[in-house]
């Protein structure tokens, strides 16, 4: 049903044992899908052949070393066993309302975009993916002490193969790209779905000392500001408040809350040019300097 792939670090450390929950996490869910492994960092193929995971060790790099988004994309459109596919962070666990979620909007929307929040939780140890209740564990646990994510950023995208073409070359793991995808599947008409109510899908918090001249944030720094030259603009940091429509209990329903509805104002002109009077409308008049 489902081809998930994503791009790991070296499995080092506490980096090394979180990125292992992660795909044990995605094994089980089920259907069973398929998994691909991007990039040939340190133990990516011992990982992948102790959990039976596929690889697609050559991808394009910068010049710091880090894969490209782009590469990684194309190479997955052909290597992928499914028709929907399914971009993940590394450090990411799904639960298994995901893979239902999953089908539930495919079944109602192609092409589309699913996106969600995540909650971010403080994950130091191997979970033990052997015992009968380690899900209802991890969700409350999640419930005690995890805190929701707000919806500036995605750390997952499904999406049907062919939907969304050629990707720019960001750098996977540096700030921008996320909020580009969004933009670019509004910008194609494609609906975006918020899942953030029908799946926990958990974060597991880390450290950025990977990110070569981070800044600020840590993640941020030269390859961030190329992503974000990439991205073409801050007005295409689209978020999730840009999603079309929401995953619920009784299926999808447009987002059509105030706010919601003020953004889609504020960013037709950006989806469609012709509409640039909007923005005028909207924009606050300028205030004329008092006399001295």
């Amino acid at each position: 049903m489902l081809t998930i792939f994503t791009v790991p670090k070296p499995f080092e450390g506490h980096i090394g044992i979180i990125q292992r929950n992660a795909i044990h996490s995605w094994r089980c869910l089920r259907p069973a899908c398929q998994i691909l492994l991007c990039g040939d960092e340190a133990g990516t193929a011992e990982v992948a052949a102790t959990l039976g995971a596929d690889r697609i060790p050559t991808v394009d790099r910068n010049d710091f070393g880090t894969p490209l988004l782009s590469s990684v994309f194309a190479a997955v459109e052909g290597r992928a066993t499914h028709d929907l596919l399914c971009y993940v962070n590394a450090d990411i666990l799904l639960l298994s309302d995901f893979a239902a979620a999953a089908g539930r909007v495919a079944a109602a929307k192609r092409p589309f975009l699913m996106v969600g929040q995540r909650w971010d939780l403080d994950v130091t140890e191997p979970l033990a993916f052997g015992q009968k209740d380690w899900e209802r564990e991890l969700r409350a646990r999640v419930e005690q002490t995890g805190a929701l994510h707000p919806p500036s950023g995605s750390d997952y995208f499904v999406y049907p193969r062919d939907a969304l073409g050629a990707l720019p070359p960001f750098a996977v793991g540096r700030p921008g790209w996320d909020n580009w995808m969004i933009y670019h599947a509004r910008s194609r008409k494609m609906p975006v779905v918020d899942a953030t109510e029908e799946t926990l899908v958990i974060h597991q918090n880390h450290a950025y000392g990977h990110v070569k001249q981070g800044t600020g944030n840590a993640w941020e720094g030269p390859e961030g500001d190329r992503n974000l030259d990439l991205v073409g603009g801050q007005e295409r940091i689209f978020t999730l408040t840009d999603a079309t429509h929401r995953l619920t209990g009784a299926g999808l329903r447009r987002a059509l809350s105030p706010a919601r509805w003020m953004r889609r104002l504020k960013t037709a002109a950006i989806l469609s040019p012709a509409l640039g009077w909007i923005i005028r409308i909207l924009r606050p008049p300028a205030r004329r300097p008092r006399p001295r």
